[in-house]
């Protein structure tokens, strides 16, 4: 059985992919807080990814970094430290992860990396200054890891549109702002973290083997289309 490491896997996207990958990999959740429900292949780390030491693990064949964040406001209201804090939960944490545990994955089963993106980084969207730009910046580290790493880790990255998950509450806080979300995306809807996840599960998967470097946009048409 082979051995994932989710960071970040206790809410939103990343406890969808807990909850999806548990029933045939043992998974390693690092995380604040314990991912539910609980489950006999399920092993819980608690650690703050961007404060404390990572845990020492001997094994692994994917490593998953879920942390991120939505921080919406125009240029004029976002402070340096406002870009510096989005720059750490998405890019910084991802490095200190993958620099943690990179001689590990490379004695893993056919291993790879995953990362989050966001369509705001491929769509000009108003007030998102902060978020796009470290998103952008996961999507060179994709890049050139991919290069860097080949042939033996595969790195990839999932682009999100709005998903239903706690962090994109305030996007999606009433029935109005719901519905003018589904309007705007081509496919007449958005995501739910289970699709996220599937993508997640597919992706560190073997039938995956021969993608790398790439940026998966589930964007339900919204950067894709104009109709």
């Amino acid at each position: 059985m082979k051995t994932i490491v989710v960071i970040g896997g206790s809410k939103g996207i990343g406890n969808a992919i807990v909850n999806t990958l548990v029933e045939t990999y043992k998974v390693i959740n690092i995380s604040r807080t314990m991912p539910l429900p609980t489950h006999p292949n399920l092993t819980h780390n608690c650690c703050d990814v961007l404060v404390d030491e990572l845990p020492e693990i001997e094994t692994m064949d994917a490593l998953i970094y879920c942390p991120g964040s939505i921080n919406l406001k125009p240029i004029s209201r976002l402070s340096l430290e406002d870009f510096r804090e989005d720059f750490e939960i998405n890019v910084i944490g991802a490095v200190k992860t993958i620099k943690k545990y990179l001689n590990t994955l490379k004695n893993g089963n056919s291993p790879s990396i995953l990362l989050f993106s966001t369509v705001a980084s491929k769509l000009g969207m108003p007030y998102h200054a902060s978020i796009a730009t470290a998103k952008s910046g996961i999507e060179g580290l994709v890049k050139s890891l991919g290069a860097e790493l080949a042939p033996t880790i595969r790195i990839n990255a999932i682009a999100p549109t709005v998903t239903n998950t706690e962090l994109a509450s305030k996007l999606l806080r009433n029935s109005q702002m719901i519905d003018n979300m589904v309007e705007r995306h081509p496919l007449k809807k958005f995501l739910n973290p289970d699709e996220v996840a599937s993508m997640a599960k597919f992706l560190i998967s073997n039938e995956a083997a021969s993608m790398s470097g790439q940026i998966f946009e589930m964007d339900c048409g919204i950067v894709s289309f104009k109709i």
